[in-house]
């Protein structure tokens, strides 16, 4: 056996009312001006955050909008210069981290996240932003923030709906890690292990099992930071852009259409993500319980438009991924009709 581990990860600070830790935290970063990004339902952890920082907080960012629109990023980046902040605060999901992700990767303030929701971002050192219906998205290490709070308080309260969303998003990480043809044998079994707490508390609104999905989604964003990412999170990127779709509910509709398309050619390497549903049937056991949770059946339910099937596959196949099946433009077209429906995703549907 032959591999590199070179784990790039930022401090990690896990557990109920973690959020108390954050004056140490930013003291521990050099932190003296720092500026709070925040998310527009994390309103209950701003006020405690601003009362806590007292003169350390010199301004708060709340224009947060999904997909980070350049136009966006440009107005935190500026006021972030104008209030000469030192360390950038990110509080939310991943529309708040992304954001603040702009701020570092244009001017190199280090940020330090508070996430609400299992997105996974402020694990990695991936930035991306919107512009003109394209996303662009690429690696840089100072985008990573250097710690993560994760307060499970802050996830008690996030309506099933957004948590079930969110957690698919989560686990659409930990699926792409495990057939990464780059990735090390102890991020796959983070990858799995994640998976394993995603799987078993998607369903729950328990104080325990938010608890879970955070922990999973913490080992998602590892792994997802720690891996290369396949079609799935193309498909997810290049919709998300060009017809401005929810991502967390892109994730949750296509990830068992991208599990049944790749279950042939990845059925070795997805071997311990079907003992963790007890069935070979990945794909359809994923697509089960996105309809028990709720999330919606198709991408047509969450407005996509089939006539741009077009600018998506051209797109796509513009910089194809790196994908354990390749992809093709009549492959890649199925893919898209038979998510665009909805219906239950079989691995003889996409057989090569």
């Amino acid at each position: 056996m032959r591999f590199v581990l070179d784990l790039d990860t930022p401090r990690v600070v896990f557990g109920q009312g973690t959020l108390e830790q954050t004056g140490t935290e930013v003291e521990a970063l050099g932190g003296t001006r720092a500026m709070l990004i925040a998310g527009a339902h994390a309103t209950d952890a701003r006020s405690r955050l601003v009362d806590a920082l007292n003169s350390t907080l010199v301004g708060v960012f709340d224009e947060v909008v999904e997909h980070v629109p350049v136009d966006v990023a440009r107005r935190a980046i500026e006021r972030a210069g104008f209030l000469g902040a030192d360390l950038i605060i990110a509080l939310g999901g991943g529309s708040a981290i992304g954001t603040a992700k702009a701020v570092a990767l244009n001017t190199g303030t280090p940020v330090l996240a508070i996430p609400t929701t299992f997105a996974g971002s402020e694990m990695t050192s991936i930035w991306g932003m919107t512009e003109n219906g394209a996303k662009r998205t690429g690696l840089d290490a100072k985008v990573r923030p250097r710690t993560v709070i994760y307060d499970t308080d802050l996830v008690r309260s996030l309506p099933q709906r957004l948590a079930s969303l969110s957690g698919m998003n989560a686990l659409a990480h930990c699926v792409e890690a495990v057939y990464s043809p780059d990735v090390s044998p102890l991020v796959r079994m983070a990858a799995v292990e994640g998976a394993g707490a995603l799987l078993s508390a998607l369903d729950s609104a328990s104080a325990d099992g938010r608890a879970t999905l955070f922990y999973g989604s913490c080992l998602a964003g590892l792994a997802l930071n720690n891996s290369t990412m396949g079609l799935h999170h193309k498909l997810a990127h290049v919709i998300g852009g060009q017809q401005n779709l929810p991502h967390a509910g892109l994730h949750s509709v296509l990830l068992p259409y991208v599990v049944a398309y790749n279950a042939f050619a990845a059925r070795d390497q997805l071997r311990p993500l079907m003992k963790l549903v007890a069935t070979p049937d990945l794909a359809g056991e994923i697509w089960t319980l996105g309809r028990k949770v709720g999330n919606a059946r198709g991408l047509a339910e969450i407005g996509f438009d089939e006539a741009l099937t077009d600018d998506v596959v051209r797109a796509v196949l513009a910089n194809p991924p790196i994908n354990p099946r390749p992809v093709d433009e009549t492959s890649l077209r199925e893919l898209l009709a038979a998510a665009a429906n909805g219906a239950a995703p079989t691995e003889m549907q996409f057989m090569p």
